[in-house]
């Protein structure tokens, strides 16, 4: 080879390895995070802005450093595993899912797709890791109610409240896997303080305006509604019914309160989805969701609506008043 055909070759390889490089520099690859939450976008879109704020915090800003791509279940248990196959199919990095429905149906869909899990009610007991310390397989994130304490809260809460109650109503998702957990604890609190509980159980909407049509026959003074996707997309429909027929709610979330009901007590949703952000960042670095611990919850709020509260006639006792972490009185 001359010297020119040598120097013409070099000058073709340098035109043509430069567009290449700037090709593959060009086309890399944005992590697609996959978030399967388990009510509507106008209930929770709270809790995926805390966990968009969650990965900004972590320095990825959403289009350039990470893809995020969302799916309702709208409070239907049934619509998990059509919603993540979707999302696995279409090759995401992480899979994010809330509630235990949620996590059980990742669990079985895939084996391979790390899953961070949210707002999970006993993950260990559950079945869904093998430890909180060393959840094992592909799926670890934030727990959300450890144990039937919380249950048994709403019930005193309710009579802290109304000191002359009597009667009590809860509502049940039958579908919710905790459920049972939930209405055992409920009814254990109740004997314990001599009232009476009743329990209607609900499967969908339509069982759900049904079992309000029922409790408006007879009207309790309060109703207790616990954890589950389906009472959050129903929320503000369950708030708004209550105040008309002069009963007080409970609930498990601050996002509750906020639309109406009269109290809320336990950890929140949307801190769950912010330091889920935490767990997928860590596995976009390389880490195995087996070795992340289940992070636990180590704040509780107790949230009260003033607000209802004149609406319901009811003057509470100043010393809950002074336990709330949040009075809402616009």
């Amino acid at each position: 080879m001359t010297a020119v055909t040598r120097g013409v070759a070099v000058v073709l390889l340098l035109l043509l390895g430069t567009p290449l490089d700037a090709a593959s520099q060009g086309t890399r690859r944005i992590p697609r995070i996959g978030v399967v939450a388990g009510t509507s976008p106008a209930a929770g879109r709270p809790n995926l802005d805390a966990f968009r704020l969650g990965l900004r915090e972590l320095g990825y800003a959403e289009g350039q450093a990470v893809i995020v791509e969302e799916r309702w279940a709208e409070g239907q248990p049934r619509r998990y595993e059509m919603l993540i196959d979707d999302l696995l199919r279409s090759n995401v990095d992480v899979l994010v899912v809330s509630s235990v429905v949620g996590a059980r149906a990742a669990k079985k869909a895939t084996a391979m797709t790390p899953v961070v899990f949210v707002a999970v009610t006993d993950p260990e007991g559950s079945g869904i890791v093998r430890s909180l310390a060393r959840p094992g397989g592909n799926l670890t994130g934030t727990s959300f109610l450890i144990g039937d304490e919380f249950a048994s809260k709403w019930v005193e809460l309710a009579q802290e409240a109304l000191p002359k109650v009597s009667k009590l109503a809860a509502l049940s998702h039958t579908d919710h896997p905790m459920a049972p957990k939930y209405g055992a604890a409920m009814e254990r609190a109740a004997r314990s303080l001599g009232l009476t509980l009743q329990v209607f159980e609900v499967r969908d909407g339509a069982g759900l305006d049904r079992a309000l049509s029922m409790v408006a026959k007879a009207p309790p003074v309060a109703l207790i509604v616990p954890a589950s996707p389906l009472f959050g997309v129903h929320r503000r429909g369950i708030a708004e019914f209550a105040v008309q027929r002069g009963i007080a709610t409970v609930g498990h979330d601050r996002s509750l309160a906020v639309d109406g009901f009269l109290m809320a007590y336990g950890p929140s949703i949307a801190e769950s989805y912010r330091r889920g952000a935490a767990y997928v960042d860590k596995i976009l670095k390389g880490a195995k969701p087996a070795d992340l611990p289940v992070e636990q919850p180590t704040k509780f709020d107790l949230v009260i609506n003033l607000r209802t509260a004149r609406a319901l006639g009811l003057a509470l006792p100043p010393s809950l008043l002074a336990r709330a972490d949040q009075v809402i009185d616009p």
